[in-house]
Protein backbone atom coordinates (compact mmCIF):
# COMPACT_ATOMS: atom_id res chain seq x y z
CA UNK A 1 0.00 0.00 0.00
CA UNK A 2 2.99 2.25 0.89
CA UNK A 3 4.46 1.71 -2.63
CA UNK A 4 1.15 2.17 -4.30
CA UNK A 5 0.69 5.59 -2.62
CA UNK A 6 4.13 6.87 -3.31
CA UNK A 7 3.74 5.69 -7.05
CA UNK A 8 0.43 7.74 -7.29
CA UNK A 9 2.22 10.74 -5.94
CA UNK A 10 4.39 11.14 -8.88
CA UNK A 11 1.49 10.84 -11.12
CA UNK A 12 -0.70 13.44 -9.38
CA UNK A 13 2.37 15.83 -9.95
CA UNK A 14 2.46 15.23 -13.71
CA UNK A 15 -1.18 15.59 -13.86
CA UNK A 16 -1.24 18.50 -12.55
CA UNK A 17 1.52 19.78 -14.16
CA UNK A 18 -0.27 18.79 -17.49
CA UNK A 19 -3.24 21.10 -16.04
CA UNK A 20 -1.90 23.62 -15.39
CA UNK A 21 0.06 23.48 -18.41
CA UNK A 22 -2.93 23.44 -20.52
CA UNK A 23 -4.88 26.38 -18.62
CA UNK A 24 -2.00 28.42 -19.15
CA UNK A 25 -1.58 28.12 -22.57
CA UNK A 26 -5.20 28.75 -23.27
CA UNK A 27 -5.20 31.60 -20.88
CA UNK A 28 -2.22 33.23 -22.44
CA UNK A 29 -3.83 32.60 -25.81
CA UNK A 30 -0.41 30.90 -27.46
CA UNK A 31 -2.09 29.85 -30.21
CA UNK A 32 -2.55 33.37 -31.55
CA UNK A 33 0.85 34.32 -31.05
CA UNK A 34 2.09 31.11 -32.82
CA UNK A 35 0.01 31.73 -35.94
CA UNK A 36 1.36 35.52 -35.78
CA UNK A 37 5.23 34.45 -35.44
CA UNK A 38 4.73 31.48 -38.11
CA UNK A 39 3.13 34.09 -40.61
CA UNK A 40 5.87 36.23 -40.56
CA UNK A 41 8.21 33.26 -40.66
CA UNK A 42 6.80 31.75 -43.55
CA UNK A 43 7.32 35.98 -44.94
CA UNK A 44 11.13 35.40 -44.37
CA UNK A 45 10.88 31.73 -46.28
CA UNK A 46 11.45 33.94 -49.31
CA UNK A 47 14.38 35.93 -48.91
CA UNK A 48 16.15 33.09 -46.86
CA UNK A 49 15.94 30.96 -49.80
CA UNK A 50 17.51 33.92 -51.93
CA UNK A 51 20.19 34.77 -49.06
CA UNK A 52 21.00 30.76 -48.87
CA UNK A 53 21.76 30.49 -52.60
CA UNK A 54 23.46 33.53 -52.77
CA UNK A 55 25.54 32.39 -49.81
CA UNK A 56 26.27 29.05 -51.77
CA UNK A 57 27.11 30.82 -54.58
CA UNK A 58 29.33 33.44 -52.69
CA UNK A 59 31.15 30.29 -51.21
CA UNK A 60 31.67 28.45 -53.95
CA UNK A 61 29.34 26.29 -53.12
CA UNK A 62 27.18 25.76 -56.41
CA UNK A 63 27.83 21.82 -56.32
CA UNK A 64 25.94 21.48 -53.27
CA UNK A 65 22.65 22.89 -55.49
CA UNK A 66 23.76 21.02 -58.91
CA UNK A 67 24.32 17.10 -56.92
CA UNK A 68 21.98 17.61 -53.57
CA UNK A 69 19.32 20.16 -53.88
CA UNK A 70 18.26 20.40 -57.83
CA UNK A 71 18.57 16.64 -58.18
CA UNK A 72 15.98 16.17 -55.33
CA UNK A 73 13.56 18.89 -56.87
CA UNK A 74 13.83 17.48 -60.70
CA UNK A 75 11.81 14.09 -60.13
CA UNK A 76 8.90 16.53 -57.95
CA UNK A 77 7.95 18.83 -60.73
CA UNK A 78 6.84 19.24 -64.30
CA UNK A 79 10.16 19.87 -66.52
CA UNK A 80 9.60 23.20 -67.58
CA UNK A 81 8.99 23.99 -64.15
CA UNK A 82 12.04 22.62 -63.00
CA UNK A 83 14.47 24.58 -65.98
CA UNK A 84 13.06 27.50 -65.03
CA UNK A 85 14.10 26.92 -61.06
CA UNK A 86 17.18 26.31 -62.17
CA UNK A 87 17.58 29.08 -64.87
CA UNK A 88 16.82 31.29 -62.12
CA UNK A 89 19.73 29.58 -59.61
CA UNK A 90 21.99 29.64 -62.05
CA UNK A 91 21.22 33.37 -62.81
CA UNK A 92 21.69 34.12 -59.09
CA UNK A 93 24.91 32.42 -58.85
CA UNK A 94 26.44 34.32 -61.82
CA UNK A 95 25.21 37.71 -60.28
CA UNK A 96 27.10 40.07 -58.30
CA UNK A 97 26.17 38.05 -54.69
CA UNK A 98 27.24 40.94 -52.93
CA UNK A 99 24.13 43.14 -53.78
CA UNK A 100 21.58 40.31 -53.34
CA UNK A 101 23.42 39.33 -49.98
CA UNK A 102 22.56 42.48 -48.64
CA UNK A 103 19.46 42.80 -50.34
CA UNK A 104 18.30 39.34 -48.70
CA UNK A 105 19.50 40.19 -45.14
CA UNK A 106 18.07 43.16 -44.70
CA UNK A 107 14.51 41.91 -45.46
CA UNK A 108 15.03 38.68 -43.32
CA UNK A 109 16.35 41.40 -40.55
CA UNK A 110 12.48 42.97 -41.47
CA UNK A 111 10.36 39.91 -41.41
CA UNK A 112 11.97 38.05 -38.39
CA UNK A 113 12.32 41.39 -36.18
CA UNK A 114 8.36 42.05 -36.66
CA UNK A 115 8.00 38.28 -35.51
CA UNK A 116 10.53 38.38 -32.77
CA UNK A 117 7.98 41.42 -31.62
CA UNK A 118 5.44 38.90 -31.43
CA UNK A 119 7.34 36.67 -29.61
CA UNK A 120 8.36 39.23 -26.88
CA UNK A 121 4.38 39.47 -26.50
CA UNK A 122 4.06 36.09 -25.95
CA UNK A 123 7.08 35.86 -23.44
CA UNK A 124 5.43 38.92 -21.62
CA UNK A 125 2.48 37.30 -20.89
CA UNK A 126 4.41 33.23 -20.09
CA UNK A 127 6.61 35.52 -17.57
CA UNK A 128 3.87 37.24 -16.03
CA UNK A 129 5.89 40.44 -16.75
CA UNK A 130 4.65 44.03 -17.86
CA UNK A 131 6.53 45.67 -20.87
CA UNK A 132 8.05 49.04 -19.42
CA UNK A 133 10.62 48.97 -22.25
CA UNK A 134 10.77 52.24 -24.42
CA UNK A 135 9.74 51.92 -28.22
CA UNK A 136 13.14 52.41 -29.61
CA UNK A 137 14.80 49.60 -27.25
CA UNK A 138 12.20 47.00 -27.86
CA UNK A 139 12.81 47.78 -31.51
CA UNK A 140 16.50 47.49 -30.86
CA UNK A 141 16.12 44.59 -28.91
CA UNK A 142 14.18 42.81 -32.27
CA UNK A 143 16.50 43.82 -35.13
CA UNK A 144 19.20 42.39 -32.34
CA UNK A 145 17.72 39.05 -31.84
CA UNK A 146 16.52 39.11 -35.43
CA UNK A 147 20.27 38.72 -36.62
CA UNK A 148 21.38 36.85 -33.55
CA UNK A 149 18.67 34.06 -34.43
CA UNK A 150 18.71 34.49 -38.45
CA UNK A 151 22.35 33.38 -38.18
CA UNK A 152 21.51 31.08 -35.92
CA UNK A 153 18.96 29.26 -38.14
CA UNK A 154 21.10 29.87 -41.34
CA UNK A 155 23.92 28.31 -39.61
CA UNK A 156 21.94 25.22 -38.88
CA UNK A 157 20.81 25.02 -42.36
CA UNK A 158 24.04 25.30 -43.62
CA UNK A 159 26.10 22.64 -41.36
CA UNK A 160 23.05 20.15 -42.47
CA UNK A 161 22.99 20.85 -46.51
CA UNK A 162 26.88 22.03 -47.21
CA UNK A 163 28.96 20.42 -44.58
CA UNK A 164 28.81 16.94 -46.31
CA UNK A 165 30.06 18.26 -49.62
CA UNK A 166 33.05 20.12 -47.76
CA UNK A 167 35.57 17.41 -48.88
CA UNK A 168 35.54 14.13 -49.95
CA UNK A 169 37.98 12.57 -47.11
CA UNK A 170 36.12 14.48 -44.63
CA UNK A 171 32.47 13.27 -45.40
CA UNK A 172 32.36 10.74 -42.68
CA UNK A 173 33.21 13.09 -39.84
CA UNK A 174 31.23 16.13 -40.80
CA UNK A 175 27.98 13.83 -41.24
CA UNK A 176 28.27 13.04 -37.71
CA UNK A 177 29.42 16.61 -36.25
CA UNK A 178 27.16 18.55 -38.17
CA UNK A 179 24.23 16.29 -36.47
CA UNK A 180 26.11 17.83 -33.18
CA UNK A 181 26.50 20.88 -33.55
CA UNK A 182 23.34 21.60 -35.47
CA UNK A 183 20.97 21.26 -32.18
CA UNK A 184 23.88 23.09 -30.44
CA UNK A 185 23.23 25.93 -32.63
CA UNK A 186 19.63 26.19 -32.31
CA UNK A 187 19.79 25.86 -28.84
CA UNK A 188 21.64 28.59 -29.00
CA UNK A 189 19.45 30.82 -30.79
CA UNK A 190 16.56 29.70 -28.23
CA UNK A 191 18.35 30.57 -25.31
CA UNK A 192 19.42 33.96 -26.50
CA UNK A 193 15.14 34.40 -27.17
CA UNK A 194 14.11 33.11 -23.94
CA UNK A 195 16.55 35.29 -22.07
CA UNK A 196 16.71 38.29 -23.73
CA UNK A 197 13.16 38.77 -25.25
CA UNK A 198 10.89 39.40 -22.05
CA UNK A 199 11.26 42.38 -20.29
CA UNK A 200 12.61 40.55 -17.41
CA UNK A 201 15.26 38.12 -18.07
CA UNK A 202 14.20 35.12 -16.33
CA UNK A 203 17.19 33.14 -14.27
CA UNK A 204 19.73 31.48 -17.27
CA UNK A 205 18.80 27.87 -16.96
CA UNK A 206 20.53 26.94 -20.47
CA UNK A 207 19.69 23.30 -20.36
CA UNK A 208 16.28 23.89 -19.12
CA UNK A 209 13.52 20.85 -19.55
CA UNK A 210 11.23 23.32 -22.17
CA UNK A 211 14.45 24.28 -24.12
CA UNK A 212 15.22 20.54 -24.52
CA UNK A 213 11.20 19.90 -25.41
CA UNK A 214 12.02 22.72 -28.19
CA UNK A 215 15.15 20.94 -29.33
CA UNK A 216 13.76 17.70 -29.70
CA UNK A 217 10.34 18.53 -31.34
CA UNK A 218 12.19 20.52 -33.42
CA UNK A 219 14.38 17.97 -34.96
CA UNK A 220 11.40 14.76 -34.57
CA UNK A 221 9.45 17.62 -36.35
CA UNK A 222 11.86 18.53 -39.38
CA UNK A 223 12.91 15.10 -39.87
CA UNK A 224 8.90 14.15 -40.03
CA UNK A 225 8.63 16.70 -42.56
CA UNK A 226 11.58 15.97 -44.39
CA UNK A 227 10.40 12.31 -44.86
CA UNK A 228 7.49 13.71 -46.38
CA UNK A 229 8.91 15.87 -49.01
CA UNK A 230 11.32 13.38 -49.45
CA UNK A 231 8.79 9.99 -50.14
CA UNK A 232 5.33 11.72 -50.64
CA UNK A 233 5.72 15.17 -52.06
CA UNK A 234 4.46 15.87 -55.80
CA UNK A 235 4.42 19.18 -56.98
CA UNK A 236 3.01 17.99 -60.64
CA UNK A 237 -0.55 18.68 -60.04
CA UNK A 238 -2.16 21.54 -58.37
CA UNK A 239 -3.57 19.19 -55.46
CA UNK A 240 0.04 18.49 -54.82
CA UNK A 241 0.95 22.16 -54.70
CA UNK A 242 -1.84 23.18 -52.28
CA UNK A 243 -0.78 20.20 -50.32
CA UNK A 244 2.81 21.19 -49.66
CA UNK A 245 1.70 24.72 -48.72
CA UNK A 246 -0.62 23.66 -45.97
CA UNK A 247 2.00 20.91 -45.21
CA UNK A 248 4.59 23.43 -44.97
CA UNK A 249 2.40 26.01 -43.27
CA UNK A 250 1.11 23.72 -40.61
CA UNK A 251 4.33 23.08 -39.99
CA UNK A 252 5.84 26.74 -39.06
CA UNK A 253 2.97 26.59 -37.07
CA UNK A 254 3.96 23.35 -34.75
CA UNK A 255 7.42 25.22 -34.51
CA UNK A 256 6.29 28.24 -33.87
CA UNK A 257 3.64 26.99 -30.91
CA UNK A 258 6.77 24.44 -29.75
CA UNK A 259 8.66 27.37 -29.01
CA UNK A 260 6.23 28.76 -27.00
CA UNK A 261 4.86 25.82 -25.23
CA UNK A 262 8.42 25.08 -23.78
CA UNK A 263 8.57 28.34 -22.54
CA UNK A 264 5.81 28.20 -20.87
CA UNK A 265 6.73 24.73 -19.36
CA UNK A 266 9.86 26.23 -18.04
CA UNK A 267 7.99 29.00 -16.34
CA UNK A 268 5.54 26.55 -14.93
CA UNK A 269 8.30 24.69 -13.49
CA UNK A 270 9.72 27.99 -12.14
CA UNK A 271 6.52 28.86 -9.79
CA UNK A 272 6.30 25.08 -9.05
CA UNK A 273 9.93 24.71 -7.89
CA UNK A 274 9.52 28.28 -6.03
CA UNK A 275 11.45 30.10 -8.54
CA UNK A 276 14.43 27.39 -8.78
CA UNK A 277 12.90 25.76 -12.28
CA UNK A 278 14.23 22.58 -13.81
CA UNK A 279 17.11 22.12 -15.55
CA UNK A 280 18.36 18.83 -17.63
CA UNK A 281 20.82 17.61 -15.32
CA UNK A 282 17.84 16.99 -12.27
CA UNK A 283 16.45 14.90 -13.99
CA UNK A 284 19.69 12.72 -14.41
CA UNK A 285 19.51 11.26 -10.42
CA UNK A 286 15.44 10.86 -10.96
CA UNK A 287 16.18 8.59 -14.03
CA UNK A 288 19.02 6.79 -12.62
CA UNK A 289 16.82 6.06 -9.25
CA UNK A 290 14.44 3.97 -11.24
Amino acid sequence: MARQRSSQGPRKRRRHLVHELYRRVSEHELSIYASAIAFRALVALIPLALLALALLGELGLQNTWRNTVAPAIEPRVIHPVFEGINASVDKIFSSDSGTLIAFAVALVIWDLSIGIGAIMGALNLVHDVEERRSTMRRALVAVGLAVAVGTCVIGSVLLLVAAPRAGAGLDVAFGILRWVLAPLILGLGVGLLVRYAPAERPDARWASVGSLLVIVSWIVATELFRLWITYVASFKTAVGILAALLLLTLYVFIASAIFLIGAELDELLRKETNGRGLALTDLIPGLARR
